[in-house]
């Protein structure tokens, strides 16, 4: 994730201050110091790193701690709040007939952001269609329309027209029906006058109620001049930044949100059209600090959880909660999981889980993680409907045809059979609870107690 070595540096810093009643200016610095450096480091511009770690420094020393908050706790809030007010607010994307155009350099991953743009808003119920006008670019239209297809969405494009302005026309005009036009325009290796002459014919042509400039993560302090040319050209209304599942440090694009006076609109995570998320300005601080981000983990869980079900009508997950867990709910459950991202992504969002703990694992974990998921699911398609549905009685002989029939081996299978016996007891538990009952057991799995040893312990990936 973005500024991850930020994450990483603070919580061990702030770890260092537990058990302190009082905090002195020493402790201070030394908080400022690791945000200056990781910050520094990641290409955040220096007049922005010198104001928020002066603000940190003064509220830090100067407010006193709410009547049974921890010093380290004080200093944790500071730290939280002064930073999401340096990443900013989310740009105001409302859930209605809109047009938004995208402007970039070349390599900053418009078209593949136009495609998980449309795919979200899909997502939200709105119809919405990607108008690609890129005539520079060799394969610009071919690579949006195979997104386009993956998202399952509305697409226009012409592979022979050479004029980007009656593209866009055309476009508009082509997809009247659609509620939102996305249109991604072409960029260049570097901000040349013609690249700025385009954009503004098409800006003419189409009348965008917001024009969103799409960052690599990986841009660093070129990310000023960017924002400066498109900002004066056009008018930048939010920034999206891309790429956020590799090593990229990606201060450069807080920088241009800065120079814009604008805010970020989207994440990219990752590869496929699922791959993005509405920037929340709270849960991203959270998780960069290990106090995860339940809103975002539950929009995920809840997408997950229907696309499941829409593909096979006769599973209801309701039954789950009402004390019946075979292991054919245990393999929807995990075909919800793969929909949810990569479960580094989803474990940072967990109270508890993310943050320290992550930091903490094998740089292989995960992967780890979803071999043996992935196994778990080759094994569970062996198995006939009854023994899915009725797990208790697989007995020797059908786990000794089970292991062969998938190709692994009968240790494997009874480790499937184990964790199924184990989420089943877990989630009798939660059988007949009432609101107040659930956010107990919630609150207390957050904080890692009960016999299932927090939430690390439920699931396929609890080892």
């Amino acid at each position: 994730m973005v500024l991850d070595d930020l994450g990483s540096s603070l919580r061990g810093t702030l770890d260092d201050l537990r058990g302190k009643s009082r905090i002195d200016e020493e402790d201070i610095n030394e908080v400022v110091k690791q945000i200056q450096r990781s910050l520094l480091q990641a290409d955040v511009d220096v007049g922005l790193v010198m104001n928020l770690s002066e603000n940190i420094k003064q509220r830090a020393l100067e407010e006193e701690p709410a009547a049974g908050t921890t010093a380290r706790d004080q200093v944790l809030k500071v730290v939280y709040e002064e930073m999401v007010d340096l990443v900013g607010d989310s740009t105001e994307l409302p859930l209605e007939p809109q047009t938004i155009m995208l402007a970039g350099l070349q390599g900053s991953g418009k078209t593949t952001t136009a495609a998980k743009m449309a795919w979200w808003f899909s997502k939200k119920g709105l119809r919405p269609a990607v108008i690609q006008t890129d005539t520079f670019r060799p394969g610009a239209y071919d690579q949006a329309k195979q997104m386009c297809e993956r998202a399952e969405v509305d697409f226009y494009g012409d592979p022979d027209g050479s004029d980007p302005v009656q593209i866009a026309r055309d476009g508009l005009e082509a997809t009247a029906d659609a509620d939102v036009h996305i249109v991604d325009t072409a960029g260049r290796h570097a901000l040349e006058d013609d690249l700025i002459d385009e954009i503004e014919q098409i800006e003419d042509a189409v009348s965008p109620d917001i024009s969103l400039l799409v960052l690599d993560a990986a841009i660093g302090q070129g990310a000023k001049q960017q924002a400066r040319e498109f900002e004066a050209s056009i008018g930048i209304g939010g920034v999206i930044i891309t790429k956020l599942d590799g090593t990229a440090k990606g201060g450069g694009a807080l920088t241009a949100v800065n120079e814009t006076d604008s805010s970020i609109a989207f994440l990219g995570t990752g590869e496929t059209v699922q791959d993005i998320e509405r920037f929340e300005p709270n849960g991203f601080i959270s998780r960069l600090l290990g106090m995860g981000d339940l809103k975002q983990l539950s929009e995920r869980v809840e997408r997950a959880m229907a696309e499941t079900q829409a593909e096979d009508e006769d599973w209801d997950p309701e039954s789950i909660m009402e004390g019946s867990f075979t292991l054919k709910d245990m393999q929807k459950q995990m075909e919800a999981m793969n929909k949810m991202g990569p479960l580094d992504q989803v474990m940072d969002m967990i109270p508890g889980l993310g943050g320290g703990i992550m930091d903490q694992l094998p740089d292989n974990a995960m992967d780890v993680t979803q071999d043996r998921m992935r196994r778990f699911e080759v094994i569970m398609d062996s198995m006939t409907d009854d023994e899915l549905e009725e797990p208790q009685s697989i007995g020797a002989a059908q786990i000794e045809r089970i292991a062969r029939g998938s190709g692994t081996d009968e240790e494997t299978v009874r480790e499937l059979l184990s964790q199924h016996k184990m989420m089943d007891r877990t989630l009798s538990q939660f059988s007949g609870m009432g609101d107040g009952d659930m956010q107990r057991m919630m609150k207390k799995l957050q904080k890692g107690g009960g016999g299932g040893g927090g939430l690390g312990g439920m699931g396929p990936f609890g080892d």
